[in-house]
């Protein structure tokens, strides 16, 4: 259910809606404790039964401790509200929320010294995590087979230009995520460049009837929502009149906002003196969540490293044996505030690749800075294989645990491609580096340079603890289907 679903609509509306979209009820508040009381008893049953069998002295204190530290990370991060977080909690944001868990565990159990063998309370927190991730698969499979409902229904009004904007944004693919462009209204003469059927047009002046022309174009095409973009000829007391005549005519209004690449959390809306004020948090660089990040980073390189020892040996004696040359790929990358630092990942190309390069420039199918080849000569048998899967990236987590990069962020870039940056692309390099980030689970290479930099600077000035979260579990996805990866 989108917070667009659940619009405001006039009383005085005539409109037939059925078999649209209708305003979802929210979860009754005994649907909601029972959620919280059913994963509460499923993480604190198993975690008790596994820590009291082997022998731990404060085995009901700590199941005590897990099972409220999973309902608070639950519940803070939405999954038992009806808002978009909460529908969308499938076993992805599970696996994330567990990760969460995992950290805040391993805080406590910093702070508690040897009480509880670490090692065992990992084992015993992972059957509350697989059985809410299960329960949670089915009720959400049940939900869609019995609520699916079409897209929103979208009537762009706008100037041609933002008219193109927003189509562009909201194309064929979007639809999933319930939109679709249906028509639009334009202001002035311009004709936008998308084939979209223009239901009418407003004069510039002003001086037309906007709330039929725009109202028509509505009912004509059975739109669920007015999407207007403001622009120096629609604004201020014209598209206050305009949203009268809307509601009042039984037509979602939704206006599009000036800020881009600005997550909702970060916004929050004041009336003050009859103006309408969006006050926009400044991104997270200093206080809790950052010295969290930090904590977490390294705790998870180490534990990364420690679990992935055995694969790490594999992996590197195919690489000394498969192909004449060094097991590691050292690289000069540029990191936050554009530090050098030396990254370390298993060689994956023949030993001369760098020299070879530049007899490769001209079948270059990368954009921007980035050098990118879909079937790099270069590229060994084994190392083919090892990008596909991710698994070449693996020693850098040698350089998390130093403190180079982090866990999640954006992608390192080298020395040549930082130089050609401008001022835009420049604010990747405001936090650290990250073994995975947005770029990775989007699409990795099939991503054209523009996508890549707007992806980082999204998650640089949006990024928290929570965040990073979902995206190593989305990550983990990524790398299984391992499209974009060469």
């Amino acid at each position: 259910m989108t917070a667009l679903e659940q619009l405001w609509r006039a009383p005085t509306a005539q409109r037939d809606l059925t078999g649209h979209v209708l305003p979802g009820r929210r979860p009754s508040h005994w649907r909601t404790s029972f959620a919280v009381l059913t994963e509460t008893a499923a993480m604190a049953a198993p975690a008790w039964a596994v820590l009291s069998a082997r022998g731990q002295p404060v085995a009901l204190p700590t199941a005590a401790l897990a099972a409220l530290a999973w309902a608070g990370v639950r519940a803070v991060r939405g999954r038992f509200t009806a808002g978009p977080q909460g529908s969308t909690a499938g076993a992805t944001a599970v696996i994330g929320d567990w990760l969460v868990l995992v950290g805040l565990l391993a805080v406590a159990w910093a702070v508690a010294g040897d009480a509880v063998d670490p090692t065992v309370a990992l084992v015993s927190a992972a059957p509350g995590g697989v059985v809410t991730a299960t329960v949670t698969w089915a009720v959400r499979r049940r939900a869609r087979a019995a609520h699916r409902r079409p897209a929103l229904r979208v009537l762009v009004v706008g100037d041609a230009s933002d008219v193109d904007t927003v189509a562009g944004a909201l194309g064929p693919s979007a639809q999933s995520e319930g939109y679709a462009v249906v028509a639009a209204v334009t202001v002035g003469a311009a004709e936008p460049e998308h084939q979209l059927p223009v239901t009418g047009r407003l004069r510039a002046d002003g001086t037309d009837d906007d709330v039929s022309t725009v109202l028509a174009g509505a009912y004509a095409y059975d739109a669920d929502l007015v999407l207007v973009a403001p622009g120096p000829l629609l604004r201020g007391d014209r598209l206050r009149r305009l949203g009268w005549g809307l509601h009042d005519g039984g037509v979602a209004l939704c206006v599009l906002s000036a800020l881009i690449g600005t997550a909702t959390a970060r916004i929050r809306p004041a009336s003050v003196a009859g103006m309408t004020l969006l006050h926009v948090a400044p991104p997270l660089r200093r206080g809790p969540q950052p010295a969290l990040k930090a904590a977490l980073d390294r705790s998870g390189a180490l534990a990364g490293l420690l679990l992935l020892a055995p694969l790490l040996l594999v992996v590197a004696l195919g690489v000394r044996l498969s192909s004449r040359g060094p097991v590691f790929h050292r690289q000069i990358r540029h990191g936050r505030h554009d530090r050098p630092f030396t990254m370390w990942k298993f060689r994956t190309m023949v030993v001369d690749a760098e020299s070879r390069k530049a007899e490769l420039t001209m079948a270059n199918e990368g954009d921007g800075p980035l050098f990118k080849m879909r079937r790099d000569p270069r590229v060994t048998g084994i190392g083919r294989a090892l990008r596909r899967l991710s698994i070449d990236e693996l020693p850098q987590l040698f350089n998390v645990l130093r403190g180079d990069m982090s866990l999640v962020g954006p992608r390192p870039p080298l020395p040549e491609e930082a130089a050609e940056y401008d001022d835009r692309e420049r604010r990747r390099l405001a936090v650290k580096p990250g073994l995975t980030g947005l770029w990775q689970v989007s699409g990795r290479s099939d991503l054209s340079w523009k996508e890549s930099v707007s992806l980082d600077l999204w998650y640089v000035d949006n990024w928290s603890v929570s965040t990073d979260m979902g995206l190593l579990a989305r990550t983990v996805r990524a790398v299984t289907d391992g499209r974009g990866a060469y």
